[in-house]
């Protein structure tokens, strides 16, 4: 970004635990950026340890909102975008091009091109403090993490040498694409991930990261491929793409069933009579999807009840786990949804929540339900820092390859700039 200002350390408001700013291994880091404030504060464990302003995007440039985590870390980059301007002390949000990053112009303003800008001597702090994989939310309003205790959430168990949490049942990654041609926006070259960081942690013993959303439509479809082969009716591979084989095999099963005739595989009448021929119950609302260490893992159905009521977005984060207790402690933060109509109608929710309160978070937690096997896989392998999020929103574009789930709930402009 190109600097137009020196902003003057002496105001720059730092705070930082005296017991030390490097992360161990058994600490849980949490950076959350309130662009109401224009401020960033850093938890450890749950507990807030350092604070900073910042800088956020400007009218026009704004940052998305959302829950991000930390992609990739540069001392030093350059933005491809304003002629190789300097990113120094960069943490990548996304690979379109947000980050966290020095500059020597924050002033207490929206001033940046979709960035969060940090102090120079923060940024550096900051920078020493994180690993690749910390989440970090940026909201509207300040949010908190506030402890949260709840049967759905997760609890450690100790793993037995069969465990296992591959499946041949992957997450359908996207690109972010320009032109038709996948591209980073604020870097001079293509990016290359860093090699896990083995010094800390295995791979086996990296956080989860699980994502309970409703299922898109591409999810019931290959549902409805799936069941239609069961039953003898060829559909051809389930992709998710009701084409000509899959819309000859639902005639084929409407003329069967003696159905009315239909245009769609997702109207209800057929899916009920679908899932009623295939000895199953009502088709499933809700889809969870597990990654670890930035790849898929799996994704399985869930149910949501009460699908009309909108759930929200909230993070929940384990910042304890201990296999041997069976126990976990957790942390959660509310964001706002900001859902379009045309969104919610496709979403078929007619009751919003309204304004967030302290029950939003367990009242989403409440209306879920999770296959006791499935509960059981992930608690196999679930550590300090495995985090659950719970959203209305679909997995996002920026969730893809070399990611976590990135869930955004106010999204920037179309092509956001560092």
């Amino acid at each position: 970004m190109v600097s137009r200002l020196v902003l003057c350390l002496g105001l720059i408001p730092l705070v930082v635990s005296s017991g030390g700013v490097l992360a161990a291994d058994d600490e849980i880091l949490q950076i959350v950026v309130s662009k109401s404030r224009q401020s960033l504060a850093v938890y450890r464990n749950g507990e807030q340890v350092a604070t900073s302003n910042v800088s956020t995007g400007k009218a026009g440039h704004s940052t998305p909102t959302g829950i991000f985590s930390i992609l990739e870390k540069r001392k030093y980059h350059e933005s491809n975008i304003y002629s190789g301007s300097p990113m120094p002390f960069m943490q990548r949000l996304t690979w379109s091009g947000i980050a966290l990053h020095e500059s020597k112009h924050v002033p207490a303003y929206p001033a940046s091109h979709g960035c969060v800008r940090l102090p120079g001597k923060f940024a550096r702090t900051l920078f020493d403090m994180t690993e690749r994989g910390a989440h970090v939310v940026i909201s509207d309003a300040p949010v908190v993490p506030m402890p949260i205790s709840h049967a759905l959430l997760f609890k450690p168990k100790a793993p037995t040498n069969d465990d296992t949490l591959l499946t041949d049942t992957a997450l359908r990654p996207t690109q972010v694409a320009i032109d038709g041609a996948p591209v980073e926006v604020a870097a001079n070259e293509i990016s290359r991930l860093p090699p896990p960081d083995a010094a800390r942690k295995t791979s086996n013993e990296r956080p989860l990261r699980i994502l309970i959303t409703r299922r898109s439509d591409r999810d019931q479809i290959v549902d409805v491929q799936t069941l239609l082969n069961q039953l003898g009716f060829e559909a051809g591979t389930p992709d998710g793409v009701a084409g000509r084989n899959t819309q000859i095999a639902a005639n084929a099963f409407r003329l069967a069933k003696a159905l009315p005739a239909g245009k769609s595989v997702l109207e209800p009448g057929f899916l009920t009579a679908l899932y009623a021929a295939a000895g199953k119950r009502a088709p499933p609302n809700g889809q969870l999807f597990v990654r670890q260490n930035f790849k898929p893992l799996f994704d399985t159905p869930v149910s949501i009840r009460e699908p009309e009521k909108e759930l929200g977005t909230h993070l929940y984060l384990a910042v304890e786990a201990n296999a041997a207790t069976g126990s976990a402690d957790w942390t959660t933060i509310s964001l706002e949804n900001n859902l379009s109509d045309a969104t919610l109608k496709r979403l078929g929710i007619t009751q919003r929540l309204g304004q967030l309160d302290m029950n939003a978070a367990t009242n989403a937690l409440d209306r879920i339900e999770i296959p006791p096997e499935i509960r059981e896989r992930v608690e196999r392998s679930m550590v300090a820092g495995s985090s659950l999020t719970i959203t209305d929103n679909n997995l996002s574009p920026e969730t893809g390859i070399g990611t976590d789930f990135v869930t955004v709930t106010h999204a920037a402009p179309a092509k956001p700039k560092g």
